[in-house]
């Protein structure tokens, strides 16, 4: 009985997500698990293993078809498989159905509408508004989602926009700061900068403590101190 042979240059792997760039003339692909690739582009996967099925360049994925070495060499000037493979998960197109892309488009909608909600407040009220009231709004200001920015990105882009339609204001927090040391007058410093208004500013042996409000901004607050 004839045996047939899959080829040497050949691989075979199923429900991937492909990312292609063409370069050199050539076309280039590299299989990912999916939802992968979004993560490792907004920096929330680093774990390379976690992303590629294979450290492996292809030139048709589908098909199993493996790039050759010269031409990684004439497009890339290099031909270390993974080099090449974070080079095209980082400048190239994500393949994905049109379900798929309008799918992941409205689950960024809602992140973003959610990222909102969660930073800002009406002013008049001081409490937040439901994700969903922001969501009509967005729809009604005809935001355009950008696949390429995060949500929190994004939302930083959303706030001013709805402004002009609704009463909206970044959402307070009041902290207390206790500061020590040598660095303490520096740091001082740097939580003031953040700080729309300080209740109190005392130093007692050395030791500051501080009352004040800044806005719902955990990263800027971690930055500072």
């Amino acid at each position: 009985m004839s045996k047939i042979f899959t080829p040497t240059n050949q691989i075979r792997l199923t429900n991937v997500a492909v990312v292609r760039m063409k370069k050199g003339g050539k076309r280039f692909e590299i299989a990912c698990y999916r939802n992968k690739v979004v993560s490792w582009r907004n920096k929330v996967e680093t774990d390379i293993d976690e992303v590629l099925q294979t450290h492996t360049v292809f030139t048709n994925v589908s098909k199993g078809q493996v790039a050759k070495k010269e031409d990684l060499i004439k497009a890339f000037g290099k031909d270390d498989q993974t080099d090449v493979c974070k080079e095209i998960l980082a400048k190239g197109e994500l393949q994905v159905s049109d379900k798929e892309r309008q799918s992941q488009l409205e689950s960024l909608f809602r992140d973003i509408a959610t990222t909102v909600a969660d930073k800002c407040v009406n002013p008049e009220t001081k409490r937040p508004y439901p994700v969903s009231m922001i969501e009509k709004a967005m729809k009604d200001a005809h935001y355009s989602v950008k696949p390429n920015r995060n949500a929190k990105q994004q939302a930083l882009d959303v706030i001013p926009l709805l402004k002009a339609t609704m009463p909206l204001e970044r959402a307070q927090m009041r902290i207390r700061v206790v500061l020590s040391g040598k660095e303490a007058r520096k740091l001082r410093e740097k939580v003031a900068k953040l700080a729309t208004s300080i209740e109190s500013d005392k130093w007692d042996e050395g030791q500051l403590n501080m009352v004040t409000t800044i806005q719902k901004n955990y990263e800027a607050l971690f930055v500072a101190t």
